[in-house]
């Protein structure tokens, strides 16, 4: 969300067709940007100031050879955590793609493609047109499948005529037999993180319940994140007052950092038609949740603080937001 207004501030000052092409910056909470390269050096200057000003801005600065470095205050970045919670799925979405107008496929039949390349690129076109609706592009039109009616379209009834010998079914392809084995949620992750062109994924490695299988980690996560609030809760602790003070570790600030991202990683996912460098994100995401959840603050559940249970709500929310865009479940037990 954090990177959602910061994009909306910079557009106010430099205008509305400046793209800041924003990247980390050097500590939670900084984001750096290349837009002065493309401005005259007193209008970058003087954008800067404007940003100082923001009330939720700690410093806004050009740093050579040219980049624009804004750091926002503690509280701001702390605050992320309730603002995520209330906000629930509308914690990724952002206008940076205002005025786009994109293509939107109809779902994927991924068990009738006949190879994992053909599957990825269906999937691939599909997520692309839902992460782009969430950044603030306008869906166009669902270009029909052969056989598939419009969405809407009444289709009639065929006349009565005398039975066909059914055809023999073809056998099932890859894609269907993984489905088959590891399941519809496994197999669709692994589908959304195969990159253009990438190896074929294998059924045996992405069934297996292991954090190192990207299709376990990022719905484990969610699941360990979910079990903190569930745990504490049985013991008559839920989250409550907040102080943002409260959330100063390395490993506090690191995943609020990460969470502060996900608004601009749907954008440029979806700008550049590339929905497994999002799934990437969510695995990023899932390691700094993980991380954190396993720390003492948070493992130590009868003298756990409210800030830390909005954190880990935060978490949960963040996740669950992330597989939903990829139609990918996220439940709270695995």
């Amino acid at each position: 969300m954090i990177t959602a207004e910061l994009r909306q501030a910079i557009a106010a000052a430099a205008g509305p067709d400046a793209d800041p092409r924003l990247r980390p910056g050097p500590a939670p909470g900084s984001y750096a940007s290349s837009l002065p390269f493309r401005l005259p050096p007193e209008a970058a200057q003087d954008l800067a100031r404007r940003l100082a000003a923001e009330s939720w801005i700690a410093h806004a600065d050009i740093t050579a050879p040219g980049y624009l470095t804004v750091t926002v205050t503690h509280d701001s970045l702390a605050t992320l955590a309730v603002r995520i919670v209330r906000a629930g799925p509308a914690c990724a979405a952002s206008d940076a793609l205002r005025g786009r107008t994109v293509p939107a496929p109809p779902p994927p039949d991924l068990p009738a493609e006949r190879s994992w390349p053909a599957a990825r690129a269906a999937l691939a076109a599909h997520l692309t047109a839902r992460l782009a609706a969430t950044a603030g592009a306008t869906i166009s039109f669902y270009p029909e499948r052969p056989g598939v009616p419009h969405p809407g379209t009444l289709t009639p009834s065929p006349p009565e005529r005398t039975p066909a010998v059914p055809a023999r079914p073809a056998a099932p392809g890859p894609v269907a037999e993984a489905i088959r084995y590891v399941g519809a949620d496994h197999a669709r992750f692994a589908l959304a993180r195969m990159p253009p062109g990438g190896p074929a994924p294998e059924a045996a490695a992405i069934a297996r319940h292991v954090l190192a299988n990207p299709a376990y980690a990022v719905r484990y996560a969610h699941a360990a994140a979910a079990a903190v609030l569930r745990w504490a809760a049985a013991l008559g602790t839920t989250p409550a007052g907040f102080r943002p003070r409260q959330l100063a570790e390395p490993g506090e600030l690191a995943l609020l950092d990460a969470l502060a991202w996900l608004p601009e990683q749907v954008a440029v996912a979806a700008r550049r038609g590339r929905p497994d460098e999002f799934a990437g994100y969510l695995e990023e995401l899932a390691g700094r949740t993980l991380d954190t959840m396993d720390t003492t603050g948070f493992t130590a559940l009868s003298t756990i603080s409210s800030e830390r249970l909005w954190l880990a709500d935060a978490a949960r929310t963040g996740l669950a937001t992330g597989l939903g865009l990829l139609g990918v479940s996220a439940p709270d037990r695995l």
